[in-house]
């Protein structure tokens, strides 16, 4: 069983967001690069590519660090473990608790999805605007011009009533790209849109420095933007079909 395989058949449908999208062939292995050991049949916790203390002054080192190492890695550990529950139900063929393992499978799929894709459009060196033109055509097409997103954006990760995500995906059916929100990163999903950047609105990614200051956060989360990364995952999500 090749790798695609496997993530097929472990996680099922429900356990990422935009879970349709996420399947398709190379749009998910761009998001989750290094972060499933086939050898051991488990999900692992991807490196950063950038120090934790690359994203300062927008970004403190010690939330990095705590976001990256012990609140991704409870995602990464909880997916598995709703995994290796649910294998037992099978084997087992008792499914009296499949709702409570259903949900954590969601719930713990989702932050690991939306975590690994939320290191990989940061960068130290982000910021500005898109320089990729198909990016910046369909953001115009999209929201009428970049500030138009920018605004839209800003306001929808504001709006978000108590923990989750500010998402922009690209959604196949109309061509263009969404913003939508996803609470408890596992609620209101656009099941056919697929995630092209995020931005983790949870108290834990910004209260050491930015306390309830959740807008001064957003934007600053602007100012480290991989926009080169978004341009890629948005190409392989337009291509895929």
């Amino acid at each position: 069983m090749n790798r695609r395989d496997m993530i097929k058949s472990t996680l099922g449908g429900a356990a990422m967001v935009g879970a349709t999208g996420l399947m398709t062939p190379g749009y998910a292995s761009k998001i989750l690069t290094d972060s499933f050991s086939s050898s051991e049949n488990k999900y692992v916790l991807p490196d950063l590519k950038y120090a934790y203390d690359a994203l300062e002054p927008h970004i403190d080192a010690q939330t990095m660090e705590l976001h990256h190492s012990r609140h991704h890695q409870a995602y990464v550990n909880g997916l598995n473990t709703a995994n290796e529950r649910l294998a037992e139900a099978r084997e087992s063929d008792d499914f009296s608790i499949v709702k409570h393992w259903s949900r954590e499978l969601a719930f713990h799929g989702g932050g690991h999805f939306l975590h690994a894709l939320f290191w990989k459009t940061m960068s130290p060196n982000g910021g500005g605007e898109p320089s990729d033109r198909s990016l910046r055509n369909v953001i115009n097409r999209s929201f009428g011009s970049y500030d138009g997103f920018k605004r839209h954006f800003i306001a929808a990760s504001n709006a978000v009533e108590g923990s989750g995500w500010g998402m922009l995906s690209y959604e196949p059916n109309s061509g263009k790209l969404v913003i939508h929100q996803a609470e408890r990163q596992s609620d209101l999903t656009q099941w056919v849109s697929r995630p092209i950047l995020g931005v983790d609105v949870w108290e834990h990614a910004y209260y050491l420095n930015y306390q309830n200051r959740r807008g001064d956060y957003v934007n600053a989360f602007f100012n480290v933007i991989n926009w080169n990364a978004v341009a890629e995952l948005y190409d392989a999500a337009a291509t895929a079909g």
